[in-house]
């Protein structure tokens, strides 16, 4: 298993991690498998979506803030509780394909560390299962 640190500026935020990525599968000589992508934070998720216009992260964070308003009546008391929502909503892990060293990703797509109660030290967790015959 590999980590990714990464440090979070803004309380919300979405971070494009996909040449950490790419420099993980190059630096590990992964030619064909397929990649897990943990995040063990419990307001913090990763995601795969449109990397091309940075405006489709903003309106993702804007229905989010939308459908899990900071006014809510939160039980927890450690007032972060939209954050435990959003990341449960995203999601903690993602899957991916590796053929020829290369994340097999659509032409628009790019993988996201979503940040939800920063700024904060994150760690993202990689692992690797090699497949000869694995084909995009």
């Amino acid at each position: 298993m590999k980590s990714i640190s990464i440090k979070t500026a803004d309380e919300t935020e979405f971070i494009d991690i996909t040449n950490q990525i790419g420099a993980l599968i190059r630096e590990n000589a992964l030619n064909n498998g397929l990649l897990f992508i943990y995040v063990p934070h419990t307001t913090a998720g990763v995601t795969i979506n449109e990397g091309a216009d940075p405006s489709v992260q903003r309106d993702i964070m804007a229905v989010l803030n939308k459908i899990v308003p900071r006014g809510f009546d939160y039980r927890h008391l450690e007032g972060n509780s939209p954050a435990h929502v959003k990341a449960s909503l995203i999601g903690s892990s993602v899957t991916v394909m590796v053929e020829n060293a290369a994340i097999c990703l659509g032409a628009w797509q790019k993988i996201f560390f979503c940040e939800f109660d920063g700024p904060r030290s994150r760690k993202i967790w990689v692992k690797f299962y090699r497949q000869d015959s694995l084909k995009c």
